[in-house]
């Protein structure tokens, strides 16, 4: 078999017969054809007249042979010169010849094919090719079957002989003469390696061969053999005593792994409770932190509210041109100014807040103040007691040439704004308060005088009335803001108050 651009050449016209069975080699994967075979069809003559004309596969005879079975023999000729053989292994061993062979002398190697598919391959030297063995009682002009089932049985040992060759060579056949070659050398190549090992085994070998040896006498054999055996039965009892702490390790071990889990179950709970107990405190100090920052507020609100007086809104004292207010109720009146006009309700309510402050101040204090005059806030009705608990109205209307107790009520009034004043200066003395920060009337009250002028209303010019009256809360406003200064107000509680409240009922 070739190629299919040898196969070319070969046939007739260079065609292929479709009929005939392509091989493909398994390494390169290239396609064969089977050359010097005619197509199927032209070697069936209507008689089955030429037999040469009839041969299936040209020098192949198709029958029985004297072998007892068939053989695939590669010729001389063809094994070492032709060129679609790849030449022999140089180590190769040689054929062996046997010398009664009725036939011919089998010479190079064979392939044992099944005894029903009989074959006998030749290929001519032109084509470098493949098998050749001629038994003497056949000859070319031996009529040959034609039949459809030699046909086939040629296939079928072909393919046979492939798979043998496969099974023993431990490579996939066919090959075409490129793979061969290839193989061939490479197979070369094993055989030199494994023939060096040879040597080298070879040579080690006559080396240990040339070795002496030293023998030992039955008596040194003796004492090494009982050398041998105190060592082995020292090792054997150094191998209980190891396996005897062994045991006792191996106990052990077990012991220590239960107490580690044990202990790896308390360190879980451990964690667990940790974990708990983190997520706990964690919460209470989000809590504390929440309620650190509304106490940081609430004292900032505290402080603030510290420094502001109650007093001081409450109580609003300044002034409307010459009449001093409180509060915005007018505090005076002016008889020759016709646009201003102050009804006795505003006088008696203005009155009023004065009383309450007057008295508020006063009562903070008590007992420490001697609260002599008696003020007593009842709204627009406001009326004084003096040292001899004589009540007067501090109200009107009245009449303005005969108002002597709504007079001596104002001078009551007076005279107690001023002995506040004097306790007052004697706090500042007693807490060595500076005495240009110390409390000063910025006018001199003396009886019913207020500055030059005088708080009495009968037999009195109403434009002087007004002016001592507001100087009179000028006073009351010093006062209220020494007040505001040294004390941090808060209304008064106790049995002082409680006292306070039932003098007032």
């Amino acid at each position: 078999m070739k190629p299919p651009t040898a196969a070319a050449g070969g046939g007739k016209g260079g065609a292929v017969d479709p009929s005939v069975p392509r091989f493909r080699c398994q390494e390169c994967r290239r396609a064969f054809v089977v050359v010097g075979v005619d197509s199927y069809a032209e070697r069936l003559p209507a008689h089955a007249a030429s037999g040469n004309h009839a041969s299936s596969v040209q020098g192949s005879v198709m029958g029985a042979s004297r072998m007892d079975n068939s053989y695939v023999v590669l010729s001389r000729q063809n094994r070492s010169q032709g060129p679609g053989i790849p030449p022999r292994p140089p180590s190769a061993a040689a054929p062996h010849t046997e010398p009664h062979q009725p036939t011919r002398a089998i010479e190079g190697s064979y392939i044992v094919l099944p005894p029903p598919a009989a074959s006998i391959y030749k290929a001519p030297a032109s084509e470098g090719g493949g098998a050749q063995l001629t038994p003497p009682s056949v000859n070319s002009s031996s009529p040959s079957p034609g039949n459809n089932s030699g046909f086939h049985s040629s296939v079928t040992v072909l393919k046979r002989a492939f798979e043998i060759a496969s099974s023993q060579t431990q490579v996939e056949q066919p090959l075409c003469l490129e793979c061969m070659r290839v193989l061939s050398d490479k197979m070369d190549k094993e055989i030199e390696d494994v023939n060096a090992d040879i040597k080298v085994y070879e040579t080690s070998l006559q080396r240990l061969e040339q070795e002496p040896y030293n023998i030992l006498s039955e008596t040194d054999f003796q004492k090494e053999k009982q050398k041998i055996e105190e060592e082995e039965k020292k090792l054997k009892a150094t191998i209980e005593e190891a396996e005897k702490l062994y045991s006792e390790v191996s106990s052990e071990m077990k012991d220590l792994e239960i107490k580690s889990k044990q202990f790896e179950e308390l360190e879980e709970r451990y964690w667990h409770e940790f974990n708990s107990f983190q997520f706990q405190l964690t919460s209470h100090q989000e809590e504390r932190d929440a309620v650190f920052a509304k106490i940081e507020v609430s004292q900032v609100h505290l402080e603030l509210l510290k420094r502001t007086n109650v007093l001081n809104d409450a109580f609003y004292i300044s002034h409307d041109g010459v009449i001093g207010t409180i509060n915005n109720f007018r505090l005076g009146r002016l008889s020759n100014v016709e646009n201003v006009q102050v009804e006795w309700d505003e006088i008696n309510a203005a009155w009023g807040q004065a009383a309450l402050l007057l008295h508020t101040m006063a009562q903070y204090f008590a007992p420490k103040f001697q609260y002599r005059i008696k003020i007593h806030p009842m709204g627009s009705y406001p009326r004084v007691t003096d040292i001899h608990n004589n009540t007067y109205e501090l109200f009107g209307p009245v009449n303005l040439f005969w108002s002597t107790r709504f007079d001596k009520a104002m001078t009551w009034f007076l005279t107690c704004l001023q002995e506040f004043a004097e306790f007052a200066i004697s706090m500042d003395k007693e807490n060595n308060v500076p005495r240009e920060k110390s409390l000063k009337l910025p006018y001199k009250i003396d009886g019913d005088k207020v500055g030059s002028h005088t708080i009495v209303l009968s037999f009195n010019k109403n434009e002087n009335w007004t002016k001592a009256l507001k100087y009179m809360l000028c006073n009351l406003k010093w006062v209220l803001y020494w007040f505001i200064g040294n004390t941090s107000f808060a209304p008064p509680s106790g049995p002082g108050h409680t006292q306070s409240l039932k003098n007032k009922s």
